[in-house]
Order: C-alpha cells, then sequence, then structure tokens
C-alpha cells in the first residue's frame, strides 16, 4: 500500500500512532480527497485528475477498509460499489409527501398563457399588476427519488411510490456516482434532496449493446431493455446492488422535502431558483437549461426553445416544468387536493412513427365495445416498442382509410393507448381491400349493434359473452343490483380465471370446496361469501331488471319496468309500442330490452336463475297516476343534514323525478348540502334552483320553490 500520501512533513513531530489509528486519519484524508475529485467529475463536468489516478486513490481506501472493515462507512465512496443482496425492499414512509404536479395537455403557447392566467387570478392580481417570476425546468422522464441526509451523510434514499409511502433503495441509490455521499458542513441536520433518477441516452444504447453480447454468448436471464427509463427504473429496484452498480444511472436534483435544523436558523434563500443554487453547492447536479423568466411570454420562450433542443439532448424528457419562483408566493398559493397550484408540467406534441398494418383485428371489451385494431410491425414511439394501435371504431376506421399493408402514421402521447393517426396513401399496395367492421361478436357470435347516435358496435350478447362475463358478474352483484356482499373484482377474477363460473346461474351452484381452493380464500370467508349468495336470492324486481345489465337500462328504468309491468315474464315478452308506453322510455331504450330477451341464452340465463331460488315479488301493472314532480330532473350534491343521499334519491323518485348526476340547463332543482362542489358552481351560474334539504322536504310536500 502507497502512503507516501500521509507521510509526515519534516516540520512535524513524531507522534506513537497504533496501526489502526493511522490507517483511520488514512481513509478520512482518501475520502474527503475522493469526494472532491468526484464532485468536479460528476458535477462540475471538470475532472481535477486523469481517472488512473482516481482509480489508484480509490484502490488504496479499498484496501484499508478491507484491511479494517470497521473503518468503513456509510459515506465512503467505496459504498458505490454493489454490496450483499437484500430478501426485499422496505417501506418509506415520507414525512413530506412526493406529491405529483399537475399535468397542462394542451400543447401549444396557450398551456403556458393558461397556467400564467391561474396564478395571476389566484393572487389577485390585475392586468397592470407586474408579471409573476417562474422558475422553467426540464420534466425527465426518470424516476423520482427522495434522497435523505443527516448530519450531511447519505441516510436512505425512497421512490416515490404513492406519494406516502415508498421503496427503500438505499443501497442502489450508493451507486451513482453523481449522488453526493456527505454533503457540507453547512446544510441542515436533516435535509430531503427531491429529483430523478434517469439514464442518459449513450448509456442506454451502451448498455443494450452489453445485454447483446451476453445473449450472442448463450447467458441465460439477460434480455435487452426497451427504453432509457424503464432499465433506469429497473436498476434502482434491484435487490442485488452488484446488478445495479453495472447499470449507468444519473440523477438531476430539483427540490426538497423534509428540512430541520439550519445551521444559522433560517434557509439561505427565499426563491426556488436560489434553493437551485444552493443544493448546486453542496454536490447535487442541477440540469444546466434550468432558468428564471417572467410572465406568460417567458414561459412560452423557454417551451419554443426546449422543443428545439429536445430531441439533441443527451436524455429524455416529455415536457417542461413551471413553478412560482419566490417561495413566499408557492406558500401562498397552497395545494389542491394532492397537487400544488403553484407548478404545472407542460407536455410536448405526442411523438409519432412509421409502421406497417399487418393485420386489423376486432377485440371486446367488458362492457362489449367492439373497437377494431391494427397490429403492427414493431416500432419504438413514445418510449415503447409498439405492436398494436387503436382505430377506435368503424368510422375512424373508415375515415382513415386504414388498410392491411398501409403504411401509417403511429402516435403514442405519454401513457395514451397508440393510436394511428393517418396513413401514407402513396405508400399503399395495390389490391389493399377496405376494413369491413364485423355485425358479429368475434367472441361468442351474438349479432353486433349500433345506435343510431353512437360511434361503436355493441355485442348483445351480455350475459353469455365471454369477454364480458366478469363485467356481468360485478354489475349484477353490485350493491345497487342483487347485491351480494363480498363478491368484490378480485373473487370474481378468480373465480372466472379458474374456470368455476361461466354464467350467472354457476353463482348459486358454489359449494365450499370450489371457494376454498381459491387463493388466500379462508374457510370463514368462503361461508360468509356462500351465506350471501343466498341472501341475495331474496331480491326486488326492479333491482333483478337492473343486475341483467340491460344495455340503457338503468335503475330509475328498471324502477319503471317494474312497476309498470308488474312481472318480469310481462316485461320479457312486452312488444316496441307496450315498452314505448313506458314513462321516460325511447325508442332506443325500448330496442334494446327487445334484443336483449329476444336471444335464447338470455332467456335460459334468466330461467335458471329463478330455477336457482332467486325470487322476487311480483304483482298487477301498477295504476298510472299524475306524480308531483313527474318531468323534474333534481341533482343531489354535498352531505345533506338528515338524510342520506340514498334517501333522498328514493324520495325523489317515488315522486316521479329523474335523478340525474350532473348539473345542464334541463336540470329542474340541485339540491345542495354541506361540501358541495363543482355542480353547486354550475347551479348557480346557469340559474338552476337551489334548493336545501328544507326546501327538497317541502318540494316532496307539493309547496312550490324557486331557488335559493
Amino acid at each position: 500500500m502507497n502512503l507516501d500520501l500521509f507521510s509526515d512533513s519534516p516540520g512535524d513531530k513524531p507522534q506513537a500512532l497504533t496501526a489502526l489509528e493511522l490507517a483511520s486519519q488514512q481513509a478520512l484524508q482518501l475520502r474527503k480527497i475522493l469526494h472532491r475529485y468526484a464532485h468536479a467529475y460528476y458535477t462540475l463536468d471538470a475532472p481535477e485528475i486523469p481517472d488512473a489516478e482516481y482509480d489508484r486513490l480509490f484502490r488504496q481506501l479499498q484496501e484499508i477498509e478491507n484491511q479494517y472493515p470497521s473503518l468503513a462507512s456509510a459515506d465512503s465512496p467505496t459504498q458505490r460499489v454493489g454490496g450483499a443482496v437484500l430478501p426485499e425492499f422496505s417501506t418509506v414512509r415520507h414525512r413530506v409527501q412526493m406529491l405529483s404536479i399537475r399535468t397542462e395537455t394542451d400543447t401549444e403557447d396557450t398551456g403556458a398563457i393558461a397556467f400564467d392566467a391561474r396564478i395571476r387570478k389566484e393572487l389577485g392580481l390585475t392586468e397592470d399588476a407586474v408579471q409573476v417570476d417562474y422558475v422553467a425546468e426540464l420534466k425527465f422522464d426518470g424516476l423520482a427519488m427522495s434522497l435523505r441526509y443527516e448530519h450531511g451523510v447519505l441516510v436512505q434514499a425512497a421512490t416515490r411510490g404513492d406519494g406516502e409511502h415508498g421503496e427503500d433503495v438505499t443501497h442502489n441509490i450508493r451507486t451513482i456516482g453523481q449522488i453526493p455521499l456527505q454533503l457540507p458542513v453547512d446544510v441542515p441536520a436533516v435535509l430531503e434532496v427531491r429529483g430523478e433518477v434517469y439514464m442518459r441516452r449513450d448509456d442506454f444504447e451502451s448498455l443494450n449493446q452489453r445485454q447483446l453480447h451476453k445473449i450472442s454468448e448463450g447467458i441465460k436471464g439477460e434480455k435487452t431493455f426497451v427504453n432509457p427509463r424503464n432499465a433506469a427504473a429497473g436498476a434502482v429496484r434491484q435487490l442485488d446492488s452488484n446488478i445495479a452498480a453495472q447499470r449507468p444511472l444519473s440523477f438531476f436534483a430539483y427540490g426538497l422535502g423534509e428540512l430541520a435544523g439550519w445551521p444559522k436558523g433560517v434557509p439561505p434563500f427565499e426563491h426556488h431558483y436560489a434553493l437551485l443554487q444552493t443544493l448546486k453547492t453542496w454536490g447535487f447536479p442541477i440540469a444546466a437549461q434550468t432558468k428564471c423568466v417572467s410572465g406568460a411570454t417567458g414561459l412560452i420562450a423557454f417551451h419554443r426553445d426546449i422543443a428545439q433542443q429536445r430531441d439533441s439532448l443527451p436524455y429524455d424528457i416529455d415536457g417542461v416544468v413551471y413553478k412560482v419562483n419566490e417561495l413566499a408566493l408557492q406558500e401562498k398559493l397552497g395545494f389542491v387536493t394532492r397537487e400544488p397550484r403553484w407548478a404545472v408540467a407542460h407536455k410536448y406534441p405526442a411523438q409519432e412513427e412509421l409502421t406497417t398494418v399487418l393485420a386489423i383485428d376486432v377485440q371486446v371489451g367488458r362492457t362489449g365495445k367492439l373497437t377494431p385494431v391494427a397490429k403492427l410491425a414493431p416500432v419504438f414511439v413514445g418510449g415503447v416498442t409498439v405492436t398494436n394501435a387503436t382505430l377506435h371504431n368503424e368510422d375512424e376506421a373508415r375515415r382513415k382509410d386504414v388498410r392491411v399493408g398501409d403504411t401509417v402514421i403511429v402516435r403514442r402521447a405519454g401513457d395514451v393507448i397508440p393510436e394511428v393517426v393517418g396513413v401514407v396513401f402513396e405508400r399503399r399496395q395495390l389490391g389493399a381491400e377496405i376494413f369491413t367492421m364485423p355485425h358479429i361478436c368475434p367472441v361468442c357470435a351474438s349479432p353486433a349493434m349500433r345506435d343510431e347516435d353512437e360511434a361503436d358496435y355493441r355485442c348483445t350478447g351480455g350475459l353469455f359473452c365471454g369477454a364480458q362475463r366478469k363485467q356481468a358478474f360485478l354489475h349484477f352483484a353490485q350493491r345497487r343490483a342483487v347485491e351480494v356482499d363480498g363478491l368484490g373484482e378480485k373473487l370474481i377474477d378468480q373465480l372466472v380465471d379458474a374456470g368455476v363460473i361461466s354464467s350467472l346461474p354457476d353463482l348459486y351452484k358454489l359449494g365450499l370446496t370450489a371457494l376454498v381452493q381459491l387463493d388466500r380464500m379462508a374457510e370463514k370467508s368462503a361461508q360468509n361469501i356462500l351465506k350471501a349468495l343466498e341472501a341475495s336470492k331474496e331480491t326486488s324486481l326492479p333491482r333483478f331488471i337492473y343486475g341483467l345489465g340491460i344495455r340503457h337500462v338503468g335503475e330509475a328504468t328498471a324502477k319503471e319496468f317494474a312497476r309498470h309491468f308488474g312481472n318480469l315474464d310481462a316485461l320479457m315478452n312486452a312488444s316496441l309500442d307496450e315498452l314505448l308506453q313506458v314513462a321516460d322510455v325511447g325508442p332506443i331504450v325500448a330496442q334494446s330490452v327487445i334484443t336483449f330477451f329476444a336471444q335464447a341464452h338470455h332467456q335460459e340465463i334468466v330461467a335458471q336463475l329463478r330455477a336457482c331460488g332467486v325470487r322476487w315479488e311480483e304483482g298487477p301493472p301498477a295504476e298510472r297516476t299524475a306524480l308531483p314532480l313527474t318531468g323534474r330532473t333534481v341533482v343531489l350534491t354535498g352531505t345533506l343534514p338528515s338524510l342520506s343521499r340514498e334517501d333522498a334519491k328514493a324520495m325523489l323518485e317515488a315522486a316521479g323525478a329523474k335523478v340525474a348526476g350532473s348539473v345542464s340547463q334541463k336540470t329542474s332543482y340541485v339540491v345542495a348540502g354541506s361540501e358541495a362542489g363543482s355542480k353547486l358552481e354550475k347551479a348557480l351560474t346557469l340559474g338552476v334552483p337551489v334548493l336545501d334539504e328544507a326546501g327538497l322536504l317541502a318540494l316532496l310536500k307539493g309547496d312550490s320553490h324557486d331557488g335559493s
């Protein structure tokens, strides 16, 4: 070991030090020197020594720590090298939530103008008031990270997770050279730095080249990565930090979390930009493009400038971020729900690429919607490899005239499903056939129908169609329908995927043995499900009709059918004219009912449910009497003092009113309780009469009301 660096100068008085004490001093000095060189290399981009010299000093420190393990410390540069494999990640509770910021989807200049206008409105600024100052930053396409330092030493790194809890990934974050393990002495006693872990494009390409080489050598378990972000996220979540250390990750800081114990009692900054510069002096990388701008004009200029640079940046971004610069104004603006009012992410237009249509398939969704999907030659667009793209519906496919063999433009924006936005017609092959939407469900062969006012074809198979099976069970078992307590989405998924149930009557044929064989299903839970199924056999005619999931038949319409016909058979056998005599039932709803009950498999399912013991009270058709609120539409919002939402709704419907979920010019009244939100605001804007609970009760008694 070369110790010349630490030998006493001729003027020093020799001291008797033990080998451990001498090694401790040497390790301390080496760590200090290596931290300085690393800061110059990673943060300042101005190396002070050749790589070979850095490596020599690094190896000296390794030798000391290997010889004296007690001298190894958490802030040592050697800790960036992979360590032990962890059995699992532990959960970290963020002391200051890692909140997401709102996304401005208007990718034009007007998106920046709208944000500035909102800020000025919130601050009560007039048109002739001074411009608001902002910090404009890049929106990195990486993984949000929180770095916790205590007394200047990195003690924990955690992912964003759900904003309140994240994963402890400290062992992997230590491998990132740009992240300081030790900070200067003038930092707060507790400091949480928030930022983004990412992978540069050149590092990503090099990584994939190494992976391809491993694959060519027949090394099992190796693969290439789809995009830099996924590669970075995968590296951060490695249980073995040796693997993480082999993947070239980088970091940018952009904010703070928890702070405590400032050396001089107060922070050395009052603006966000000064905060970032302080982080830079402490050793954290800050994107060079970050700048201060004023007003909407400054935001627009920054957005345009970065758009021009986007493709030449060494890393991926998917937009820019605007933040109010003055921290006091940030505090004044505060938060809405889980997002700060003082910040926004301004996206760029969707990225597009060319590829070829290999086939056009038709997929059936959980609600029976038929969607044409273009099967594509794989293309890398929007950060992922795309092989499928939606054509939305028959009209869109016809309008764009997409055909098999066409060269098409594929767009993918953020996490939105990829879509075909256009055809390169000059490349079309001779004889390419026009796409025709099938009128038969490709899953169950039931007729597929399209309402006059809709763009989508839908399978009429309903309870019979395999693609709609899970949705049919969920709808039937919900609280407002037949209600089977405990029969939720996860359990239905298990039962259907295991082939235990395939149609509604199968629910009432379930036994204890079949249930307890499911994952995480204890005998007691299985018994509770069976009891709930038995209890659900006693239902009402409106609930049963609604539970069948007939298209366009909601709760209110189901009640009208039950009231009008009195029994299910009369409804099943009703003609179009007879259905049209039901209150609030038009041609579309009437035809939907006829189509549903005309199918033999639906009649069979109803018969089997009856045979399984599902029953309800029936009687003669109700006499049609004029109800006080017939023809009126009422919207409920907020919490009433004594009436529950369900009770108020039932009382209104009993009086003949239709209870709607949204406010429009056709709304007769809005009943508002405490914590009423946007519905109340819209009612006041449209001039719709607003009632409180007392007003509602008076209305139900027949008293006249003009609103309050």
